[in-house]
């Protein structure tokens, strides 16, 4: 595939992502529960794959997580959730890698550009599971940002699981609340990630980035 065909391929991904980020519906919780009923014991099966496939779009997690925990509870809604995160997680940085890597590739030569590659690909693990833990950070554009950087997938993948259990664990666990205000509670804690989120960003910025060894100089020449 020529990198014109995959820049245009790549837009229209986009767009396509974006429309359903903007036209599928955000279901309440008395719809959640009607579907729930209505799939039976296939419920936790259905929400799996759900949540896997339409968080690839720009559509919140905490939707899929409420619903997580109003369909089959806490635990097995926790595990579902994380399961489906980084599931997401994969396909998006997968699509994003495959369409997009060319294109920044052929960018690496300017410094912003290089600056932030280099922080997340010698991050790691902390610098991805710092990222994921700032609920402000969306998760879809990380997933592509990620995608075609130079992170590696298991240290993304790795950093996803980790840096998703405390905030799903929260929504899920709050989700009854959730279907009325946002509780204080529920603040508190998303305070508490994006401290500990900023504190593993402050580290990963403050590691020195491996400077290129320069060239030894050329001997001149014996004056004759």
């Amino acid at each position: 595939m020529s990198g014109r065909t995959k820049l245009i391929a790549a837009l229209v991904v986009l767009a396509l992502l974006g429309a359903a980020a903007l036209w599928l519906p955000i279901p309440g919780p008395a719809q959640l529960r009607a579907w729930a009923a209505a799939t039976g014991s296939m419920t936790p099966l259905v929400l799996l794959v759900a949540y896997s496939l339409l968080t690839v779009a720009p559509i919140p997690r905490t939707v899929f997580n409420l619903a997580a925990g109003l369909l089959v509870g806490s635990v097995a809604g926790v595990v579902i959730a994380l399961a489906a995160t980084t599931i997401a997680a994969g396909l998006a940085y997968g699509l994003a890698r495959l369409l997009g890597r060319d294109l920044i590739l052929r960018h690496l030569h300017r410094a912003p550009v290089r600056a932030v590659n280099d922080r997340l690909s010698d991050g790691g693990v902390l610098a991805i599971t710092s990222l994921r833990l700032i609920p402000v950070v969306p998760f879809s554009a990380m997933n592509y940002l990620c995608g075609v950087s130079s992170v590696k997938l298991v240290p993304y993948l790795a950093g996803t699981a980790l840096g998703s259990v405390p905030g799903t664990i929260a929504v899920v666990v709050f989700a009854d609340a959730l279907t009325g205000d946002t509780p204080p509670a529920l603040l508190a804690c998303y305070a508490v990630f994006a401290a500990l989120g900023a504190a593993g960003l402050v580290r990963v910025l403050r590691k020195r980035v491996p400077a290129a060894e320069p060239e030894a100089p050329v001997p001149s020449a014996p004056a004759g």
